[in-house]
């Protein structure tokens, strides 16, 4: 009798769909590889790519951890497909190297239950900046997955979709969560704008796109209250009429969107987020009401929206501002989403979410785990962790590559890192180095410029194999960052 487990595979990676058995091999000059025990002509030897040999009268198959072999392994074993989350507390745990899910799978457990995990998770941005496509974000999920043996639901979430070709990419890679950014549709200027000028702007809004005449929509708000488990929310002329002209047309695009998603999806299952959070001004009880009484008029169908709160969401550190203003504030968002799309409530979207600990019991408390957590680039900082420790040469170099790409990388980001408040890379030793992440404009600056080392052919493939190389250090950097996200978000929420 062959087992797998004497072939060198890791144990927690066995798997069997019942008549053949598949796990995860790996090896120094390698890499990961597939290996496969199946009966003798059995179908799926046509659909796996790699080497055959007979074993008595069985078939064994070791092979590539390729797209191919990661499409037919979710095909065998379908708890290695993304699926949909639905109102579950949810996590999406943004992997930039590919090399992540292991550790943010034995983050997930070590957690504990109540937190339903997105592995696969990857903006449009973050995918240009590191030369990745939407398939290669799915397929490094799922070998990790697979690796680890996770067999509870996960997501797969195509971040930050801003065109219908990016909701096609998307589909075709096999993606469950699609986070429509309607951003760039946002008019913050309407803030400023005085009477006269609102109702000139409100008559000019793209009334087609949102199938609307502006009579009708000031007929459905006029004098219209509504009331979220006691908190109030009315609307006056200028009220709806700015909250119409800041995000009129973002509702618009969305629903744009999600026209398009129905139809290329072809009735596979799916959920949408709708995020407005990258806006310079934050999201008023009012327009909250407004994006979704619109977008619910128009059809579209969401599992979680992404407001812009108030105070500072700047990527990579905690929270700026005060606490009890933000959970005041949040506290009427999350009224409002319980109650106020007929037929069911929606998840409240953290976004910018990373290392924002002093708001994760507020976030949890008031939203009652009606709730997503959204990280990214920590995982990043924590490969730098590794690597300041493993390798104290190569993490100068990526930080002093960091602080000279600051000016130019900042640009599309929200932070407030200054390079001359940040360590410089020789006045530190290299005990310390691991402390350069703890300094807030430090983190900062790495955070942001991952895109531009990652283009650096020299500075890439140095990071990407020191962390191949050490993949259990990684892994353990990983579990002790996130159980630290993660653990607010187990205490409480549906199931």
């Amino acid at each position: 009798m062959i087992s797998l487990e004497r072939l060198g595979v890791l144990e927690r990676s066995v798997a069997s769909d019942g008549t053949a058995e598949f796990g995860l091999a790996h090896a120094a000059d390698t890499g990961p590889r597939l290996v496969a025990l199946l009966p003798k002509n059995a179908p799926l030897l046509g659909t796996l790519e790699g080497e055959p040999a007979a074993r008595g009268d069985r078939t064994l198959l070791v092979g590539p951890a390729s797209a191919r072999n990661a499409a037919a392994l979710r095909a065998a074993l379908p708890w290695l497909a993304p699926r949909t989350l639905g109102n579950r507390t949810s996590a999406g745990l943004g992997d930039r190297l590919g090399l992540a899910t292991p550790g943010h799978v034995r983050a997930v457990r070590a957690a504990g239950s109540g937190v339903a995990p997105v592995f696969a998770q990857q903006s449009v941005r973050e995918m240009e900046r590191t030369a990745r496509t939407p398939q290669e974000v799915i397929d490094d999920a799922t070998w990790g997955v697979f690796a680890e043996g996770w067999r509870e639901v996960h997501g797969a979430d195509a971040d930050h979709l801003k065109t219908a070709a990016d909701v096609d990419a998307s589909v075709a890679a096999g993606y469950t969560f699609f986070t429509f950014d309607p951003g760039e549709h946002v008019d913050d200027a309407a803030e400023s704008l005085d009477g006269p000028s609102l109702r000139s702007a409100f008559d000019g809004l793209p009334w087609e796109d949102l199938a609307d005449r502006p009579q009708d929509m000031r007929r459905r708000y006029r004098d219209y209250a509504f009331e979220a488990e006691g908190h109030k929310v009315r609307f006056d002329e200028l009220s709806l009429a700015r909250a119409a002209v800041k995000y009129g047309r973002a509702v618009g695009h969305a629903a744009g969107l999600f026209r398009h998603l129905v139809e290329a999806a072809r009735g596979r299952p799916f959920e949408v987020e709708v995020s407005v959070d990258e806006t310079e001004s934050p999201t008023t009880h009012a327009e909250h009401v407004f994006i979704a009484r619109e977008l619910q008029r128009l059809g579209v169908r969401w599992v979680s929206l992404a407001p812009r709160y108030v105070g500072r969401f700047e990527k990579g550190v905690d929270y700026i501002g005060d606490v009890s203003a933000f959970e005041a504030d949040l506290a009427v968002h999350a009224a409002i989403a319980r109650t106020v799309v007929p037929g069911g409530p929606y998840k409240l979207s953290l976004h910018s979410g990373s290392d924002k600990f002093s708001i994760y019991p507020a976030f949890v408390r008031q939203t009652e785990g009606l709730a997503h957590l959204k990280t990214a680039g920590t995982s990043y900082l924590e490969a730098l962790r590794t690597i300041s420790s493993l390798d104290a040469g190569l993490f100068r170099e990526v930080y002093a590559f960091a602080r000279e790409r600051y000016e130019e990388d900042r640009a599309s980001y929200h932070v407030s890192a200054r390079p001359d408040r940040a360590p410089v890379p020789d006045d530190v030793g290299d005990a310390d180095l691991p402390r350069i992440l703890e300094q807030f404009d430090a983190r900062e600056i790495l955070h942001v410029t991952f895109g531009s080392a990652l283009q650096e052919a020299g500075l890439r493939e140095r990071i990407l194999g020191l962390l191949r190389d050490n993949p259990e250090r990684y892994a353990a950097d990983l579990v002790a960052h996130f159980v630290r996200h993660l653990q607010p978000f187990t205490r409480r929420g549906p199931s």
